[in-house]
């Protein structure tokens, strides 16, 4: 599976506030009665001890005076200021200095202006989110309670929102696909549209999860998204509705055409694959089409048992390369059944994951032709780590790469051919699997004649 879950059995670190800073100002300011004991007993003269008796109360004075400022004007004793700190240690790396962390946190909470927004479990995930993010890395996450329960959901294959994948791209949130007949499919939102705002939120500073979970919603409620076409911004309202993503359809053209579209690699699609072959196989079919264009992905089990049907077996499908170098080999399994036809496969910009590793193993090993733009990019191995108050991090772990070794993290897939769609298309001048409104079906036909 494209995710592996471990669970961590660390304890979860935990922050406990309150202190009385008073007290620790005038402990800083007065010398100890030991001290004092050692110095009279040393023969000090009289005027010596005037002058330490005098010091030590001008002393007092002082360190009371400042305890005073600080607890009446400096610090509401309300704040919720640090006083005890656990698991401070636990897991740290040796050498690594945490004290400016401590520092922060301290005088945020003494000092900052508005105390009713001091919430420690907000600032702790905070912390941890923005030392997650420091990494640039925009499929490595941390999740929230509430947000990681909602990502599960998102691999179930059924789910309320309106029907888009989406990802970063260039540090924006961006369209990977649509999936067909849902809000978003109808209401013309494309692979490469950036979404600007959602519901009036600009999408700037949040992560891919942190999007989706205000996109997704009860069904029938509307939610507007704020999306740039080459240039061009407009609101989209869409009407979020239970999305039941299909995996697969297929259909025969010109007689002797298997067309075959896969939309996602879902739990359903291994099964569904089998049965729209077993129909191929009984067709009038010669030729091939496999359409992954707008396929976001899913399940890298999946993309080895489809791999399974066109090549031989024990053929490598993709590979992963690890942090130290080391590459883990993935290989096909199946009795190559649709190796007898002619075969072609069509590729875009919303194809990723688990339709970028297809793609590239046909390609590599059989050397069959790829149609239509270049593929997204997403080429990188997620595990979800679980913790134990419910919240998870999406970690990158490896790397996809071909079986030629090409890497798929943001170089995608370049196709053989090339054939763009047009950018501003008239109303029903393209529609997708149909002869002649389909520019890159209509070069894969025209290719396998």
């Amino acid at each position: 599976m494209l995710l592996n879950f471990s669970e961590n059995t660390e304890s979860e670190p935990k922050v406990f506030v309150k202190m009385n800073p008073v007290r620790s100002l005038a402990r800083d300011n007065v010398t100890s009665p030991q001290d004092l004991g050692g110095a009279t007993s040393n023969g000090m003269n009289s005027n010596s001890r005037k002058i330490i008796i005098v010091s030590v109360f001008v002393s007092l004075i002082v360190g009371f005076g400042i305890g005073f400022w600080f607890a009446s004007g400096e610090i509401n004793s309300n704040l919720p200021i640090v006083r005890e700190l656990i698991n401070q240690n636990l897991g740290q790396p040796e050498k690594l200095d945490f004290s400016l962390f401590w520092d922060v946190w301290n005088t945020l909470s003494a000092k900052y202006v508005d105390p009713t927004k001091l919430d420690n479990q907000k600032m702790l995930y905070g912390a941890i989110s923005g030392m997650v993010d420091s990494l640039g890395d925009p499929y490595t996450v941390f999740l929230e309670p509430k947000i990681s329960e909602k990502f599960q959901e998102e691999i179930s294959g059924a789910f309320g929102g309106v029907g888009m994948e989406i990802g970063k791209r260039n540090n924006a949130l961006t369209v990977i696909a649509p999936l067909k007949d849902t809000p978003a499919y109808r209401a013309g939102i494309k692979a490469g549209d950036k979404i600007l705002k959602i519901d009036g939120k600009v999408t700037g500073d949040l992560s891919v999860e942190e999007a989706v979970n205000l996109i997704r919603g009860k069904k029938g409620t509307k939610v507007v998204i704020t999306i740039s076409d080459n240039g061009n911004t407009k609101d989209v309202e869409l009407v979020r509705d239970v999305i039941k993503i299909p995996s697969v359809e297929w259909k025969l053209l010109n007689g002797d055409v298997a067309y075959l579209q896969v939309y996602t690699f879902n739990q359903n699609i291994d099964a569904d694959f089998q049965k729209a072959v077993e129909q191929i196989l009984k067709s009038s079919a010669i030729k091939l089409v496999v359409d992954l264009r707008n396929n976001p992905g899913g399940l890298l089990d999946s993309a080895i048992n489809l791999s399974g049907w066109f090549l031989n077996d024990d053929q490598i499908v993709t590979m992963q390369e690890f942090r130290d170098g080391t590459r883990e080999e993935f290989r096909s399994k199946g009795n190559s059944a649709l190796r007898i036809y002619r075969t072609l496969f069509l590729i875009n910009g919303g194809s990723a994951s688990a339709s970028e590793i297809l793609a590239g193993a046909v390609n590599d090993n059989l050397n069959i032709q790829l149609v239509g733009e270049k593929s997204f990019g997403k080429g990188s191995v997620q595990q979800l780590e679980e913790f134990k108050n419910g919240s998870s991090l999406k970690v990158t772990i490896a790397k996809w790469l071909t079986p030629n070794g090409r890497s798929i993290t943001d170089l995608g897939i370049e196709p053989n051919v090339e054939v763009k769609m047009p950018e501003d298309p008239e109303e029903g001048e393209i529609e997708i699997g149909t002869p002649g409104k389909d520019p890159q079906l209509d070069k894969a036909l025209e290719l396998l004649k």
